[in-house]
């Protein structure tokens, strides 16, 4: 996967396209500017999260229905979730804090079909008692799957808070440990 390739300003109000991704039991929305994909649902959940989601971290940005648009990231999706690919690999373009972009360049190198925890993810940025903060910064992911939080696990192995939902994180592991090889 490509790391953030937009550096722009924050808030300059780009058209945000949208659509469905469903692909057997998977189904939720991809949306993408013109600088990468900004934001992946929660499965199951209507374009009303997007629009919450869009209205704190683009102001102003206007949401427009377009498949062809989200065509590379639909397929490559495909591909991911049908075993066939382990790295997405198209730009993304996200907003947030330095902490919050450290935080989900972070995560971007944890290999596929492996999982971390949230305090090695905080030892890792140089700030072993930021173990809550690397927590939030988490959470506020926007491109869950890509930039993938779903492979960080609490200390105890068990699994944690996750946007989508624990199932969907658990979905999603078992996934990639199956087509880990």
């Amino acid at each position: 996967m490509k790391k953030n390739n937009y550096q722009g300003g924050k808030n300059l109000q780009p058209t945000i396209y949208w659509t469905y991704f469903e692909d057997g039991p998977w189904r939720f929305l991809l949306a993408a500017t013109d600088g990468g994909l900004c934001y992946t649902g929660s499965q199951n959940r209507d374009v009303e999260e997007l629009e919450a989601w869009a209205a704190k971290r683009f102001k102003g940005s206007e949401l427009v229905e377009n498949a062809e648009k989200l065509a590379l990231y639909v397929e490559q999706f495909k591909q991911y979730f049908n075993g066939e690919r382990k790295v997405l690999d198209f730009s993304i373009h996200y907003e947030g804090t330095d902490f919050q972009k450290g935080i989900w360049h972070a995560l971007q190198d944890i290999p596929f079909g492996e999982t971390t925890t949230y305090s090695a993810i905080a030892q890792i940025i140089g700030n072993p008692k930021a173990v809550r903060a690397v927590g939030t910064a988490i959470g506020a992911n926007p491109v869950m799957v890509v930039i993938p939080c779903h492979r960080v696990i609490g200390k105890n192995g068990t699994l944690t808070g996750f946007r989508g939902g624990l199932e969907m994180k658990e979905k999603l592991l078992e996934l990639e440990f199956v087509n880990k090889k």
